[in-house]
């Protein structure tokens, strides 16, 4: 991919269902309120970061180009 990201986790939203921690475990992980947080919030693009954003069953999960600021997930309609 190339892209540098910038991951969030809202967790406002989070329900903490460890979804994120399943499908990318180097990207996410649980604190002990069970709500997640990104591992490296400033990290190398990712294709198992971008499945967990795409897999959070809340969509609390946002990732932005570093760089920009332009979205990733979830794109901008």
């Amino acid at each position: 991919m190339g892209d540098h990201w910038h991951v969030e986790v809202d967790r406002g939203v989070c329900i903490g269902s460890g979804m994120c921690v399943t499908l990318a475990p180097e990207g996410f992980a649980l604190d002990s309120a069970r709500q997640s947080h990104p591992v490296a919030p400033d990290t190398e693009a990712s294709e198992p970061v971008l499945t967990a954003a795409e897999g959070c069953p809340v969509e609390a999960i946002l990732i932005t180009l570093r760089d920009s600021g332009e979205a990733v997930f979830p794109p901008e309609e």
